[in-house]
């Protein structure tokens, strides 16, 4: 027999109201009610109705997260760290995960937020690969919907974020291979609206102007964040009259493309081509050579935006509001220099 909240107010002696309130967390019931409601619901093994409860509380209990992105990217290793980071914090805190992916820019994208958040479908929305001026947080601001980002976008308005500072971190990455004696290093970047684009570029040109290095727009390239991108791109560059002797890539998927190229020109990545990438995903340290990297750690930046979401979508007041993670040079074969 299925036992019903009329059954845990019979019980108690209490109202199905004051039952219902103290199971949903209201604050309008006594804490030692409350605390006597979940217990004798716990020991009769009584499971209330999620979709009823949901419903009174106006709360999906989940979050959503639009991965952007022109083809299904769930493989891409990066964002499976970041979905992973996303659904175990969610879960920690009682909410559902829901994941879709679509073009960025596009209807298709602008549809999907709008059904999600007009519909109630997700109780806050988490957001990353920001562009420059992204509508994404434009339009979850106007409409004054929970979210948080991983970077920040150009945009006025004040938002929950957490980054790594690309333009520094780029820099020291930079900085390494030109303390290794290269004067000819590449840059193999992404679409000149992303974020990380800006500031990463900013980072390399950074590095070049402190080490007196000349700027040469023939050694600067874009792919797509992939490691095909990475491949033609690194393919164009070592096709050049003289091409460079190091190149640093906007990620560590740009980063494998170029080693499969770079094998394929017959050199010998770590001695007379030295790549590295940025993100630090997980399972890299066993490329051939092993990436050298900026390593900023996805998992927990994932898991540390859903706590700053749940706490958004609680009512909380967030202390901190923009966080900054410190992430590690990783140095390994793919730099070891000559």
């Amino acid at each position: 027999m299925n036992i019903t909240i009329r059954d845990v107010a019979k019980k108690l002696n209490l109202s199905i109201t004051t039952v219902s309130r103290a199971l949903d967390g209201y604050s309008d019931v006594a804490e030692e009610t409350r605390q006597r409601v979940i217990e004798t619901a716990r020991q009769m093994g009584y499971a209330p109705n999620q979709a009823a409860r949901q419903l009174r509380r106006k709360r999906a209990d989940s979050i959503g997260y639009i991965l952007p992105a022109d083809r299904p990217r769930f493989s891409d290793p990066f964002f499976a760290e970041f979905v992973a980071g996303l659904g175990d914090e969610a879960a920690a805190h009682g909410l559902d995960l829901l994941v879709s992916s679509a073009p960025p820019n596009s209807q298709a994208e602008q549809r999907a937020y709008e059904r999600w958040i007009q519909s109630r479908k997700v109780d806050g929305m988490v957001l990353n690969r920001l562009h420059l001026q992204d509508w994404r947080v434009q339009y979850l601001s106007e409409v004054g919907f929970p979210f948080v980002t991983l970077e920040r976008s150009q945009d006025t308005c004040d938002y929950p974020s957490v980054e790594v500072d690309g333009r520094r971190w780029f820099k020291v990455l930079v900085d390494h291979l030109a303390e290794l004696g290269h004067r000819r290093v590449a840059y193999i970047g992404a679409g000149a609206e992303l974020k990380i684009q800006a500031d990463r570029l900013a980072g390399y040109q950074d590095s070049l102007q402190s080490h007196d290095l000349p700027y040469d727009a023939v050694l600067v390239t874009e792919g797509d964040l992939t490691s095909d991108g990475g491949f033609y791109a690194a393919k164009r560059l070592l096709a050049l009259p003289q091409p460079p002797t190091a190149i640093a890539c906007v990620d560590d998927m740009t980063a494998l493309g170029v080693l499969h190229a770079a094998r394929e020109h017959g050199h010998v990545v770590g001695q007379d081509l030295l790549v590295a990438g940025f993100d630090g995903i997980a399972g890299f340290e066993h490329t051939q050579p092993p990436l050298t990297t900026i390593n900023q750690p996805v998992y927990q930046m994932a898991r540390k935006l859903v706590q700053m979401l749940a706490a958004q979508i609680a009512g909380q007041v967030l202390v901190e509001r923009h966080v900054q993670i410190e992430p590690v040079l990783e140095i390994r074969q793919s730099t070891v220099g000559k």
